[in-house]
């Protein structure tokens, strides 16, 4: 009876080669700040206890999963007020010391305005912000149309930034756009016009302040007394 040889041929194992899956690009984020809408959300809901906030730990509170580019702050000088003024400018300067690379303050101006009282007829000035809401829905359109961002977050209750939307959707059509709405503020307007709308709670505002004290530069930054 013949003999049946097997003939076993050893495979030489071939290194095995870990490639590393390429990391996700996270969504770049872009923040726009209305200055008066946030202030005033705040006082209204909350006195002045969370007025030193932190604008950037803030959007990165809010959107922690994608890479914040810049917050950009829309407000105006302080008029009339010395004291006020010099809260509002060492809070500025503070922002700017603490995140120089992510934070940009675009200022507007006051317009004065002679108003009269219907019951008394007395007369009196009104000082009239301008230029906030533009400046703002200005440079969201431009960023869209530049693309700049995939997302837009829009910190603001003002209506009046629904044609600025609408111009974002129709240019930048991949962006994502969203409104975080300050306290005690809420616009149905824009709620209807983004697929993405949310209060801002307490909870956020807390993990969101500056530090009580710190110094960059040799130059020292604290709360304002009157903001504690």
């Amino acid at each position: 009876m013949p003999v049946l040889y097997t003939q076993h041929h050893q495979r030489k194992r071939q290194p095995v080669i870990n490639i590393p899956k390429p990391r996700p690009q996270r969504e770049r984020l872009m923040v726009y700040v209305d200055g008066f809408n946030l202030y005033h959300g705040l006082h209204s809901k909350y006195g002045r206890k969370y007025l030193w906030l932190d604008l950037v730990q803030l959007a990165t509170q809010l959107r922690p999963q994608q890479q914040l580019i810049q917050v950009k702050y829309f407000t105006a000088p302080v008029l009339n007020d010395p004291q006020a003024q010099s809260r509002q400018d060492h809070y500025l300067n503070a922002l700017r010391a603490k995140h120089p690379q992510q934070i940009s303050i675009i200022l507007g101006r006051y317009q004065t305005k002679k108003k009269t009282c219907f019951n008394c007829g007395h007369t009196y000035i009104h000082y009239e912000e301008k230029e906030t809401d533009v400046n703002m829905a200005t440079s969201l359109v431009v960023d869209a149309a530049n693309k700049e961002f995939d997302t837009a977050l829009l910190v603001t209750a003002d209506s009046d930034m629904a044609p600025a939307v609408r111009a974002t959707q129709s240019i930048h059509p991949q962006g994502f756009v969203a409104a975080a709405f300050p306290p005690d503020r809420r616009s149905y307007e824009l709620s209807n016009l983004m697929p993405s709308s949310f209060p801002i709670y307490e909870k956020k505002l807390k993990k969101s302040q500056l530090e009580e004290k710190f110094t960059i530069g040799n130059v020292p930054y604290q709360r304002p007394q009157k903001w504690s």
